[in-house]
């Protein structure tokens, strides 16, 4: 029963083995057979076969009888691409918990001394990744001030506050009328919400450490990162400032 070079191809990207991929395809074409049947459709040696049926299984791509003679029969493509990814997701939390737990300390440590105190961000998505840094390193505390013209960042499916723990607690100011922007109060991970009338530039601080800040009137016509203590420290105060003077909504 051959298939496609594209599809090859895919299985072998799901760190499936050419005898894996093989007999697969043979019990999709053959539907239940002995571990010897399998072994001759798909011209996999015998001396190898129990350990390709047995990786098989272990991956979610075939399942067997209880009882003796054991016959396997495949699974459905659908669910066995569905625990793959479920499998690949885990996978992906672990190296991502390895990374920030243990490599990201080191990296900043040595950042310390080799990266700039300021980064001019172009672009977008520079603007996002970088964002999305921020926000999975912070902590304990992020500050948002919104002007108009950040709306539709902010309120974009692009906009990365779902990489917050919920632990993080999320002050948000915005700018405008507030009636524009009801809608966020009902986003759960939002812990105070205050509007002004208007707001020159704003930006994102989290854990009084790092700062990105929006510049302009109409739009953002410059965007820097910075870990600079001292600026860090003015963005804050100055956030604070506009924040005692801000409605909450």
């Amino acid at each position: 029963m051959p298939i496609s070079r594209k599809a090859r191809t895919v299985l072998r990207e799901m760190e499936m083995g050419a005898y894996e991929i093989d007999t697969y395809v043979t019990l999709l074409g053959g539907g239940r057979m002995t571990a010897m049947e399998v072994s001759k459709e798909a011209k996999v040696p015998y001396s190898k076969i129990y350990e390709v049926l047995n990786s098989l299984k272990d991956k979610g791509w075939i399942e067997s009888t209880f009882a003796r003679p054991f016959k396997y029969y495949p699974t459905s493509p659908l669910e066995a691409v569905a625990l793959a990814r479920l499998k690949l997701e885990d996978r992906c939390k672990s190296w991502e918990q390895a990374a920030i737990e243990e490599l990201q300390p080191l990296y900043e440590k040595r950042e310390l001394v080799e990266r700039p105190d300021v980064i001019i961000l172009h672009g977008q998505k520079a603007v996002l990744s970088k964002l999305e840094e921020i926000l999975k390193k912070a902590a304990k505390e992020v500050m948002i001030a919104a002007p108009e013209f950040v709306r539709g960042l902010i309120t974009s499916s692009e906009f990365p506050l779902n990489v917050l723990e919920n632990a993080v607690e999320i002050r948000l100011m915005v700018a405008g009328k507030a009636e524009d922007w009801l809608f966020l109060k009902g986003f759960s991970k939002i812990d105070e919400l205050r509007v002004r009338d208007n707001m020159f530039g704003g930006g994102v601080i989290a854990d009084s450490k790092e700062a990105m800040l929006f510049l302009g009137e109409e739009q953002p016509n410059l965007v820097i990162w910075s870990n600079h203590l001292g600026l860090v420290r003015f963005a804050r105060e100055y956030f604070q400032f506009l924040w005692d003077t801000s409605a909450a909504v």
